[in-house]
């Protein structure tokens, strides 16, 4: 929930000057990569040092551990920016503020003073742990367990698409406390899990798209974590942890997809009036047109979507339908627009000298991350019928 404090803090002026910064940001230093790094699936480490410059990896953390602030509303409206240039650096910073804010919202008093300054400037880069190779929607189904010894618990098993995981410090740990817990939930425990022996990097995973992007397999083999790095220092309270920063992470998928719905559109906006074919400009033709009013018309509606989730983000109300209409429509949007994009281009779409290309490629990982878009409608109906209980 947006304090007071924030609304002083981040008003029409202060707010427009922090997005002509990133729109600086991104033209400079961003666009002119975007291209090299991703067809040769290089990570943008210098990126990240102007990130930490810029605040971004505070960016939602609270002013009291040196962090931004910043409501959720202003922050998607930095990842629609980003994305409409390169979704892919909203990753680095996207994983690593969801861990944040489990910390800050469900940590001890102790976990927060000594991991969220550091968080905040980037010192300590975070990921979150949660996808296993047999269980991704279905969190209850993970099979990494830890194990209570002393003063520390022993840690095994194996984690995959793990974002921020080869350079980034550590990883807000899912496992299992209690296997044998009933309903499985109770049993599941979540620690902060800093790199160290027996926290294993297994390999980086080779994508379609979301490219030079560390998403990697993480291997646990005999790991031990500090007792007192559990989450909240309460075992079983693991998956209420997990799905209680889901609506944030959804509002930041959402704007990554409408980012790429944005960016898609201009550039077939800008190609439309370029490409030639018998005698005029194809924005000339009806066809392209009805093309570009869609897209256009889209690419506004999951904004507004957008704003309506953060704005009840903001205010600390139950936003799961909001966060999920958004998170639907506007990935969906973004994977509409990078296609109808690729047909404006047509052939020329095919040529990784063109950036729709890499906008069609990863446009699709946003309709599956974050909770597939079939599990967004069914959240939508279920929560749709509980507000209008007859």
């Amino acid at each position: 929930m947006m304090s007071t404090e924030q609304e002083q803090l981040w008003g029409p002026d202060e707010e427009q000057a922090l997005l002509d910064s990133i729109d600086h940001w991104v033209e400079k230093s961003v666009a002119p990569i975007a291209q090299e790094y991703d067809l040769e699936d290089k990570y943008p480490h210098h990126l990240v040092e102007e990130m930490k410059d810029l605040g971004l990896f505070g960016a939602t953390i609270s002013s009291e551990y040196g962090g931004l602030g910043l409501p959720a509303r202003i922050y998607a409206k930095i990842v629609i920016k980003v994305s409409a240039v390169w979704m892919a650096p909203t990753g680095i910073f996207n994983s690593h503020l969801i861990m944040a804010a489990a910390i800050e919202r469900c940590g001890t008093e102790e976990q927060k003073r000594k991991y969220l300054p550091r968080m905040a400037t980037g010192e300590l880069r975070g990921s979150l742990g949660l996808t296993e190779p047999n269980a991704g929607t279905d969190l209850q189904a993970i099979r990494s367990v830890a194990k209570r010894e002393g003063d520390h618990y022993v840690i095994n098993g194996a984690k995959t698409w793990i974002t921020n995981s080869m350079y980034g410090d550590m990883v807000l740990l899912l496992v299992k406390t209690d296997p044998e817990a009933q309903p499985r939930h109770k049993g599941m425990t979540m620690f902060i899990a800093e790199k160290g022996e027996g926290f294993i990097v297994a390999k980086k995973m080779k994508k379609s798209g979301y490219r030079a992007i560390d998403t990697c397999e993480l291997v646990f083999q005999d790991y031990k974590v500090p007792a007192d790095c559990l989450l909240g220092g309460v075992e079983g309270q693991g998956f209420l942890h997990a799905v209680g920063g889901l609506e944030l992470g959804r509002i930041n998928v959402a704007a990554r997809g409408c980012g790429i719905a944005e960016g898609a559109l201009r550039l077939s906006v800008r190609y439309a009036q370029e490409r030639m074919t018998f005698g005029k400009p194809i924005a000339e033709h009806q066809a392209i047109q009805l093309k570009l009013g869609e897209m256009a018309s889209k690419v506004e509606a999951s904004k507004l979507l957008i704003e309506s989730a953060a704005n009840a983000y903001d205010k600390g109300l139950r936003c799961d339908m909001e966060a999920g209409m958004a998170k639907y429509f506007a990935t969906e949007t973004g994977a509409y627009c990078a296609q109808e994009g690729m047909r404006i281009f047509g052939g020329y779409s095919y040529s990784v000298e063109y950036d729709i290309e890499r906008f069609y490629r990863d446009a699709m990982l946003m309709c599956i991350g974050e909770g597939t878009n079939e599990m967004q409608r069914i959240i939508i109906a279920k929560q749709l019928v509980a507000r209008n209980k007859i």
